[in-house]
């Protein structure tokens, strides 16, 4: 094996492993689970199909994969090279056609920002063919920078502490969401996805907006880890490591409480450890 395949081999491993990791850690994955992976044509959701069809193969029990893809009818949209790795997969999968691009672009102007309005027209069609297909759940591609990300923007634009959970039960109960990648690193995911060759397909909605709020997160830490490498990875043990009793809502701090959570407890959960001169490390996470 060259040096070069081998690279490839340990990234296909680690990202498998840390998926594995987060999918047993917050029990993403059960028996007579029917999965619908959201298959948007970009590297993460062609990262997450892959790694769970080699996953699912090995678990102690029997699930099933259907992987969708929405086609939004978006200029220039060519599916075709997407359908060919679908069907060479040899997964069960659907493609759709629902021309969400031109009720976003009708309903906002240029200067708006699409994200939103698009991903509820698309939470919508996706809800509704996974009742049909039968699933229980929807595997969907968001990652660790995802995850920080949408915490600073919570932060600094919505004045609240929240990032994005590794899974939640729709409002109507219907659907468990996971995010399986969660915890992997979106650098490690684009190196895979190029490695792979995955037949990526732009979106030329929100893909093609310049000066998003998002971005400028993204931008922000980057521009931090510059100086303090392994940020990304300290900032994911802080989503893990949270303490309610040093914060001030009241209401999580009284639910912490009623839970007996004191602080022998909380230790138990820090993701520090003892070296040998008694002082405590920060586990880091690769």
């Amino acid at each position: 094996m060259t040096e070069a395949a081998e690279a490839r081999r340990r990234l296909e491993y680690r990202l498998y492993r840390d998926m594995r990791t987060t999918c047993e850690r917050y029990q993403l994955l059960a028996a007579g689970d029917r999965i619908m992976v959201a298959m948007s044509g970009g590297k993460d959701s062609y990262t997450l199909f892959h790694l769970l069809t080699r996953l699912v193969p090995r678990l102690p029990f029997r699930a099933e994969l259907i992987a969708v893809h929405l086609d939004q009818v978006q200029p220039n949209y060519d599916g075709s090279r997407l359908r060919a790795y679908l069907e060479a997969s040899g997964q069960r999968f659907e493609i759709l056609r629902e021309d969400t691009y031109s009720v976003v672009t009708s309903h906002l102007p240029e200067s708006a920002t699409y994200c939103s309005l698009c991903s509820r027209l698309r939470r919508g069609i996706l809800y509704t063919t996974a009742q049909r297909l039968g699933c229980n759940k929807i595997a969907l591609g968001h990652h660790r920078d995802d995850s920080l990300e949408t915490f600073l923007l919570n932060l600094f634009y919505s004045g609240k502490l929240q990032a994005m959970p590794a899974s939640y039960r729709t409002d109507d109960g219907r659907f468990e969401v996971i995010r399986p990648l969660i915890e992997c690193a979106e650098a490690e995911i684009a190196a895979f996805a190029a490695d792979q060759a995955f037949p990526i397909i732009p979106c030329n909605l929100c893909g093609s907006q310049d000066g998003l709020k998002r971005d400028a997160m993204a931008d922000l830490l980057a521009q931090l880890e510059r100086d303090h490498p392994h940020l990304r990875s300290i900032m994911l043990n802080a989503l893990r490591n949270v303490r309610p009793t040093h914060l001030l809502d009241r209401e999580v701090a009284r639910a912490w409480a009623e839970h007996g959570r004191d602080g022998a407890e909380a230790r138990e959960h820090h993701p520090a450890a003892p070296t040998g001169d008694g002082k405590l490390r920060l586990r880091v996470v690769d």
